[in-house]
């Protein structure tokens, strides 16, 4: 671009000239860089403002090579030139150095803008020694450049010293008495505001609304309602802030009267009010404020997602995270990291990609937290190497993306590696917390080591500060107890120095079931009734026991007990993403899927190759005294074998079919699942309650280490070098 000379104007075209400048100012704030390029170049006659006001366009549109060009250029420069350059310069912190050397090299005396201009870079970039060393430096100093001063003093939480520079200030606005007002209250110094508030000449509603903000954040919701209610004139924020002061409170009735009797619902109030709702359970009523809402920006998305999420309406977030991205609104943090957690909950591995593909977008994928939940999400869909891939491309990783790591590890059946990254997380000097304690416990119990886990369990209290709790307790309860120390483990409990929960007692109940310890169990039972008197689940487990030691009419009598006190017994089912759809299954009801033909000739076919195989159904884990015919056909219809079916149905040969299942998985259906990955040649993912079981060529990666010792010739066909010591969990 050729840049004519500066030209001495004719007073009758200064009008228009004034008049272009402003255009092009106008055209840069609100974006529109070309346009304001376009008008520059349109102008037939050009001051040195009209450069200025690119210059500023330049800076202000993040171009700040482009804005250096323009200056180099310059026919001529002013002092409002340097300012300019000096201020765009400061809004990158690497470009600080240069706006400094900028205000050193003014050909002119610099005014106190040029000045603040850099001070408020400092400020900006937490650079607080700088900003108070160029402050004392200053010739003069103005109600500005003390009050963005005092911003950062604040800021960095130096009150006292904010205090001190306020007392200071010849010329106190009340931009500078609510500056001050609003750092007492960040601090939690709620008194020391109203004092203050109470001193002020003069104050206009940001001043009320700050220190009703200020009761609310600190817990006195009442008296911000009261001073609320005294406000000489409101506007939306101060609404605003009231209401979610009762959001913060947990007074979501209040804020949904306030709400109501807005007169205007401002986004930021309905956002508000979202939250509110979604924390108290009410989906439908934030989905209400969502529909009426004429007016959307990321925050109103993000907290739909959020109530959704929280309250596991999982399929509704998916559906609205993609209608979200569908009309071109950028996902925020927050709304990043809810569907992260969805997409970990349910295993969709596709959406989970999408989501991926979003933050790379959004440059989320240099966060830390989002990446610690990306990670996450991979593990739990079942994609391990992916999961190590993010893991070892990020740095520095924090503690929520080691422990990540090592229960994803144990979660797979590779305990060998969950506790090398554990050794590698000491050596990386990073202190292991309480979860990766559970993280590296669990590696061990879950692969059987024993002697590693005590080992662990001890340098707790040896080599950091982190005391064993009930979460501890419990991890070494159910490795002791699946490693056939079931008595060592019962002896655990009874010694422990923290109470022992329902998750300590659960552990136990399962190491009864795998062992066959009917008398334990009771007694384990027992507890769990008095812990959670509505939970179905141990006893279960306990009619499980009965029925594996033959004792019918005990498993019989349970089965009654359960009914009569209409305990809560989640119901088996298992489901499957297919074309972006999620596909669910229910053990028994095979019908209810629209496709349920042609996954019942899977099944059938899967039968008559399983029978060649050597396979017969293990009518052990079936609770009812029926024939062994009739117990067959109950295992067939195992809502794991469902999907597995409808994925070899649907799933392209060479990809793995992944399963989801919300109870443990069923130990027939493990062996068996195991034969149709070899017969079929496919690699099976199945995730269960507690783990994930890799399946192919016949084996499976938790090593048959939950399997009950069987004598059934498909075991023995399978000559896996840890068949000796197969146990069922």
């Amino acid at each position: 671009m050729r840049l004519p000379p500066v030209r001495f104007l004719p007073s009758s075209a200064a009008p228009a000239v004034v008049a272009a400048n402003a255009r092009i100012a106008h055209l840069a704030r609100a974006g529109n860089i070309e346009g304001a390029r376009a008008a520059f170049e349109a102008m037939p006659l050009r001051t040195t403002a009209s450069y200025n006001a690119l210059l500023a366009g330049y800076f202000r549109n993040r171009l700040p090579d482009a804005a250096l060009g323009l200056f180099r250029r310059m026919p001529s420069r002013d002092l409002a030139s340097y300012n300019a350059l000096i201020s765009g310069l400061s809004l990158r912190r690497q470009t600080l150095p240069d706006a400094a050397a900028a205000l050193a090299s003014i050909p002119f005396p610099p005014s106190v803008v040029s000045f603040t201009s850099l001070l408020r870079g400092y400020v900006r970039h937490g650079l607080l020694a700088d900003a108070i060393r160029l402050f004392q430096q200053m010739p003069e100093r103005n109600h500005v450049s003390y009050t963005v001063l005092l911003g950062g003093l604040l800021d960095a939480g130096r009150v006292n010293e904010a205090r001190r520079l306020f007392d200071e200030m010849p010329d106190r606005d009340v931009v500078a008495w609510t500056a001050m007002l609003s750092g007492y209250c960040q601090a939690g110094r709620i008194t020391e505001a109203r004092a203050l508030f109470d001193e002020m000449p003069k104050r206009n509603v940001v001043s009320w609304t700050a220190m009703i903000s200020g009761y609310a954040q600190n817990g006195e919701v009442n008296l911000a309602r009261k001073l609320f209610e005294v406000m000489p004139e409101r506007n939306e924020v101060s609404w605003t802030a009231m209401l979610v002061g009762y959001i913060q409170a947990g007074h979501v009735e209040d804020a949904a009267e306030l709400f109501n009797a807005m007169p205007e619902h401002p986004v930021a109030a309905c956002n508000a009010m979202m939250v509110g709702f979604g924390q108290r359970g009410m989906v439908d009523a934030a989905k209400t404020v969502f529909e009426k809402m004429r007016e959307r920006d990321d925050g109103t998305w993000s907290a739909m997602i959020k109530a959704y999420e929280q309250n596991e309406f999982l399929m509704e977030a998916l559906s609205t995270f993609r209608e979200m991205l569908w009309r071109g609104v950028r996902p925020n943090y927050p709304s990043v990291i809810s569907i992260l957690t969805v997409c970990a909950a349910l295993a969709v591995l596709d959406y989970g990609r999408e989501v991926h593909a979003a933050m790379l977008r959004c440059s989320f994928d240099m966060d830390v937290f989002a990446v610690s939940a990306l990670i996450t999400m991979y593990i739990k869909c079942g994609n391990l190497d992916k999961a190590k891939r993010v893991f070892h491309t990020f740095e520095p990783k924090d503690i929520v993306m080691w422990n990540s790591m090592i229960t994803g590890y144990a979660q797979h059946g590779l305990g060998e590696q969950a506790l090398g990254i554990f050794h590698d997380m000491r050596l990386a000097g990073m202190s292991p917390d309480g979860i990766t304690y559970i993280g590296a416990l669990t590696a061990c119990s879950y692969t059987g080591k024993v002697k590693e886990g005590r080992e662990i369990f001890n340098s707790m209290t040896v080599n950091s500060s982190i005391r064993p709790g009930a979460e501890h307790y419990s991890c070494m309860v159910d490795l002791l107890g699946r490693s056939g120390l079931v008595e060592e483990a019962f002896d655990l409990i009874k010694n422990m120095p923290v109470e022992p929960d329902a998750v300590i007692w659960g552990a136990l109940m399962g190491a009864c079931r795998m062992h066959r310890n009917a008398e334990i169990a009771e007694f384990a039972a027992k507890k769990l009734l008095e812990l959670e008197p509505g939970n179905a689940g141990p006893y279960v487990l306990l009619s499980h026991i009965y029925t594996s030691v033959g004792r019918w009419e005990d498993a019989s009598k349970m089965r009654k007990f359960i009914s009569s006190r209409n305990l809560n017994k989640s119901p088996g089912c298992s489901w499957i993403e297919y074309d972006k759809r999620v596909h669910l299954f229910t053990s028994g009801d095979v019908l209810a899927h629209p496709e349920h033909a042609a996954i019942l000739r899977i099944l059938e076919k899967l039968d008559g190759l399983l029978m060649e195989s050597g396979y017969s159904a293990d009518g052990s884990f079936v609770l009812h005294d029926i024939d062994e015919e009739q117990k067959s056909h109950s295992l067939r219809y195992h809502s794991e074998r469902q999907a597995v079916a409808y994925g070899l149905l649907k799933i392209p040969e060479g990809m793995p079919i992944r399963v989801m299942k919300n109870l443990r998985v069923c130990g027939d259906c493990h062996s068996a699942i195991k034969l149709i990955a070899k017969i079929t040649s496919r690699e099976i993912i199945l995730r269960d309650a507690n783990r994930f079981h890799h399946f192919k060529d016949g084996f499976c990666s938790c090593r048959d280490y939950w399997i009950q010792v069987s004598k059934r010739p498909f075991d023995r066909e399978v000559h896996h070098p840890l068949q000796a010591n197969c146990i069922w969990y």
